[in-house]
C-alpha cells in the first residue's frame, strides 16, 4: 500500500467514532458493569456476585477505567469497614439504549446455532 493509501487508514481510523466509542467504554467487563449499574447503585461486592465469571482484578480494573471516562462515580464513605459505591455518571447513563439493544439483539441472535455465536 502507498503512502496516500496508508495516510487514508490511518485517518480513517482515527475518525471513526464506534473506535472511539469502544476506546471510552472499555472492554466486555464494562457493558456488564454499565448494565449493572442502570438500575443504580451498586458496593463492589454486589457487582461481582451480578457479573459471573469477573475476577477481582479484572472488576478493579474495569471500574477503574470507568471512571477515568467519566462514565461512572466512585463513592467512598468514611466508615468502618470503609463503604464503596458505584453509580453511573450522565455520560454513563446515556449508554443504557444501546445496552438495551446489545440485550434485544442477544436475545435474538446470540443464541443462534450457527456457529457464528
Amino acid at each position: 500500500m502507498g503512502k496516500l493509501g496508508e495516510a487514508a487508514v490511518q485517518r480513517h481510523t482515527h475518525d471513526c467514532s464506534i473506535e472511539k466509542a469502544l476506546n471510552v467504554i472499555g472492554g466486555k467487563w464494562s457493558f456488564l458493569v454499565i448494565r449493572e449499574l442502570t438500575h443504580g447503585k451498586k458496593r463492589f461486592g454486589e457487582l461481582k456476585s451480578a457479573i459471573h465469571d469477573v475476577s477481582s482484578k479484572s472488576l478493579s480494573d474495569t471500574l477503574r477505567h470507568l471512571q477515568e471516562k467519566n462514565i461512572l462515580i466512585r463513592k467512598a464513605y468514611a466508615t468502618v469497614p470503609p463503604t464503596v459505591e458505584y453509580e453511573l455518571t450522565e455520560k454513563g447513563q446515556s449508554l443504557q439504549t444501546i445496552i438495551h439493544e446489545m440485550k434485544k439483539w442477544g436475545k435474538e441472535w446470540a443464541n443462534e446455532k450457527s456457529g457464528t455465536l
